[in-house]
């Protein structure tokens, strides 16, 4: 069994993704599609067509994908090279459209390689606490398909303790359990969407975000059992965060390298959020509530395709 499985559209360029709480994240009352899940079916969809593999792909979202739906992906291949392909990819439920994916594809012979990103020095991750999660979820959901452990900075409920990060930086190792299938480009690119979980660590405080966009580059792709997911946040500004993951082999090679910029989420406890609250006779202060939390509840709402 693989986390992605794909079916068969009408025709060679269409395929299919029924949406299982298995690929998404959220409150169990108000599930959705995780992002990184969507951009995975869109690069299998992609090299299914093309034959070739991911160099580079971009995705940005634009609405959201509930369980029970069964998306169509349109894969458009505008140029084909020698060695490389450019393509794109459309995925819709309906005719809303969910995503759109856009890639290079390829690989040239006889080309040197080399790496100079370094791997951090980390502790293994048997010496590594288990990652835990402090909001309300769906046990089995996507999270599940992954263990993670903290190899660096603040998970969960640790957000919120010593202050802003001086540095932005968290690290996570994380690998496929048994039937997420193995650690490819398609398993890589969902963990590239685990780099929102590094909001909290960065700021300080009970925090994630849910991405706009994804852009992931592929080098070498080895044999590895777990990948170093090193996240490091470069900015928040004007209720968005930017950052990004280098994915790296327990060997120390780079796997894959992504960024994101987020819609910044802040969660608040029963007792701070009201003290977040300023007193003001003209607007109610509902009003200044966090959108997507209210009297303490991890509730996601408006189609956000993360959680934290």
């Amino acid at each position: 069994m693989t986390l992605i499985s794909l079916g068969v559209g009408a025709t060679a360029t269409q395929f299919t993704l029924a949406v299982t709480p298995q690929l998404c994240v959220g409150h169990p009352d108000n599930l959705f599609l995780f992002g990184g899940a969507g951009m995975a079916a869109g690069l299998a969809a992609i090299e299914t067509a093309t034959g070739r593999p991911t160099v580079w792909a971009a995705a940005q979202y634009l609405s959201y994908a509930r369980p029970d739906k069964t998306l169509t992906l349109d894969v458009l291949v505008p140029v084909s090279g020698k060695y490389t392909s450019q393509a794109r990819v459309v995925v819709r439920d309906g005719d809303s459209e969910i995503l759109t994916v856009n890639a290079a594809l390829g690989a040239r012979p006889a080309a040197p390689e080399a790496q100079w990103a370094t791997m951090p020095d980390v502790p293994p991750p048997a010496a590594c606490p288990v990652m835990d999660y402090n909001w309300v979820r769906r046990e089995d959901d996507i999270n599940a398909s992954f263990e993670k452990r903290v190899a660096q900075g603040r998970f969960g409920a640790a957000q919120a303790e010593g202050g802003p990060s001086p540095d932005g930086v968290a690290r996570l190792w994380v690998r496929p359990r048994a039937t997420a299938g193995p650690i490819d480009r398609i398993a890589l690119a969902v963990m590239a969407d685990f780099l929102p979980s590094g909001i909290g660590n960065a700021l300080g405080t009970a925090a994630g975000g849910n991405s706009l966009d994804n852009t992931i580059r592929f080098a070498r792709i080895v044999p590895t059992d777990w990948v170093l997911a090193d996240i490091r946040i470069h900015a928040a500004s004007q209720g968005f965060v930017h950052g990004r993951v280098h994915l790296f082999a327990r060997t120390g090679e780079l796997l894959a390298t992504a960024s994101q910029s987020m819609i910044l989420r802040v969660r608040y406890t029963p007792v701070d959020w009201r003290a977040a609250i300023p007193s003001d006779p003209v607007r109610p202060a509902t009003t200044r509530v966090p959108v997507g939390h209210a009297m303490g509840q991890e509730r996601v709402l408006h189609g956000m395709r993360h959680d934290f």
